[in-house]
């Protein structure tokens, strides 16, 4: 069994080491990996996320956004995410976790099934796509309803390359992920590894 609180620590310690140019160059091959998705919607809500703590930074894909998508951030609503819509220099203010997002009311901000696309962070990832994230269950808690149906919206993880592990075993209360970005390469949740 993999020691989980450990492996966080290991990969988010390789995440925060990587030097600013590298970090640039990331953010870059992520935005052309996640534009290439076969399941890029042409129109709707994509929902995205502040990097924070180390994380790959989604600010060229949100410039690179093609007209009809409307980027939105995360913000919490009770134990769940909700979504709203941003613009650089739109207001933002500081959640409980220090990390900015929208300053609007929770409650009037879009439900996770409203989204086309949700693009979240990643601490560890497998080649099949299994996940490790930071261990709260947000994204689990706010996409459950993906675990008893296909339903819209499309999940993608984002990690650096360096973030892949050999095996990760799934939790019952994860939601699976259609896809995983890098800075690299796009692992698709259909194809075989």
């Amino acid at each position: 069994m993999t020691d989980r609180p450990a492996l966080r620590r290991r990969l988010r310690d390789l995440r925060r080491a990587l030097p600013a140019a590298a970090r640039i160059a990331a953010s870059e091959g992520l935005a052309a990996q996640l534009l290439a998705l076969p399941m890029l919607p042409a129109s709707g809500y994509v929902a995205g996320y502040w990097a924070s703590d180390g994380e790959i930074g989604l600010h060229v894909f949100q410039l690179r956004l093609p007209p009809g998508l409307v980027y939105c951030l995360p913000l919490l609503h009770g134990d769940t995410l909700r979504f709203a819509p941003w613009r650089a220099g739109d207001p933002l203010v500081t959640n409980r976790y220090g990390i900015p997002e929208p300053d609007v009311a929770p409650a009037s901000a879009l439900e996770a099934h409203e989204m086309a696309l949700v693009v979240a962070p990643l601490v560890g990832f497998d080649a099949q796509g299994r996940r490790l994230g930071m261990g709260g269950g947000w994204y689990d808690r706010s996409f459950a309803f993906r675990r008893t149906r296909a339903a819209p919206p499309a999940l993608v993880g984002a990690a650096f390359a360096l973030q892949q592990v050999d095996a990760l075993e799934a939790a019952d209360w994860d939601v699976p992920l259609d896809a995983v970005c890098t800075d690299t390469r796009t692992f698709l949740a259909t194809e075989p590894q």
